[in-house]
């Protein structure tokens, strides 16, 4: 790619296709345009569209079919050929190892890091009718559910936002959760305005994200000194060092969409500290082990993995390898 200061520069940017996604990269070239003028020439950014395996296949829940990095594999694989020169990627969707040269090299400003409740009959947990039928394919949301209402049922839901409300509005579900970032994501930008079911923001107390939700993550290649220059620019300090605490936590923990693992950080500027919440659990929801520490900022990933090491003693050996 020409050097960033190049005066018809052209950056490709790779990105699924869903609507939550094109938003995402939307605002990512809004970014780079606004800190490098030559990129608001036109034609100066390609969005490229990449189907993923994880687009493609909807039938069954992502444990069973190779957990999240099915919804990178085919968009790491265009960077690694030099097809685009970054990537954006929901930051929970990332892998916790990327392929070398792969690197993580921006986070954009964080989002509302809640999960939303979504049902027509209840505003929260506690009043989702006895035995109400839940969709979702995602086993932390699943575990922290039962784990509050054990009496409920939980059958796997996939597909994209739009789609998923629009099940629980039509009657084929009593209730499903989604991410309150991508839902204000997508209605700032107009595309949720079919869908007009209720979303009640659940506190994290009561339903732990998952590690780097509301975020929005820019890979590169580690060599391209053009784009790390780029992207060095819209970097989100706060973000950044927010979500390098919880996936310092997920590497320790081994995390998978196989495992229910929640994590949170967040960071005081004030005072140069940052809280780091954590939890693992089984996926009926039996048993949740929760932590939280507090250190420096400039020092995430030592705390990510101390507090991962917590949870694993409070855990016991083999807990995140048990099946319910």
């Amino acid at each position: 790619m020409p050097s960033p200061l190049s005066p018809h520069p052209r950056l490709r940017i790779g990105t699924r296709g869903s609507p939550l996604a094109l938003a995402q990269s939307e605002e990512t070239c809004a970014r780079l345009r606004l800190t490098q003028p030559a990129l608001a020439e036109p034609g100066a950014i390609e969005v490229v569209v990449i189907k993923t395996s994880g687009d493609k296949i909807l039938d069954r829940p992502l444990a069973e079919v190779g957990g999240k990095g099915l919804f990178t594999k085919e968009i790491d694989e265009a960077l690694l050929a030099g097809r685009v020169d970054l990537a954006v990627h929901s930051a929970k969707d990332l892998p916790t190892w990327l392929p070398e040269p792969i690197i993580l090299a921006a986070t954009l400003t964080r989002e509302d890091p809640r999960d939303a409740l979504i049902a027509t009959s209840a505003q929260t947990l506690a009043e989702l009718p006895e035995g109400c039928v839940v969709g979702t394919s995602s086993l932390r949301r699943q575990a922290q559910l039962l784990h509050h209402r054990p009496d409920l049922s939980v059958v796997p839901l996939r597909g994209n936002v739009a789609s998923r409300l629009r099940k629980v509005g039509d009657g084929h579900l009593g209730a499903t959760f989604l991410a309150m970032a991508g839902l204000n994501r997508l209605s700032a930008r107009g595309g949720l305005a079919d869908c007009d079911v209720p979303r009640v923001p659940i506190a994290t107390h009561v339903m732990l994200p998952a590690v780097g939700q509301a975020a929005i993550a820019i890979t590169c290649r580690e060599d391209d000194e053009a784009v790390r220059m780029l992207l060095a620019a819209i970097d989100d300090r706060p973000t950044h060092l927010c979500v390098a605490a919880e996936r310092a936590m997920l590497e320790r923990l081994d995390g998978s969409c196989r495992t229910p693992i929640a994590g949170l950080a967040g960071l005081d500027e004030a005072c140069g500290g940052l809280t780091l919440s954590g939890l693992i659990a089984r996926p009926d929801g039996s048993a949740i082990i929760t932590r939280k520490s507090s250190g420096g900022a400039d020092d995430g990933a030592r705390l990510g993995r101390e507090l991962a090491e917590e949870l694993l003693a409070d855990a016991g050996p083999g807990f995140l390898d048990r099946d319910p």
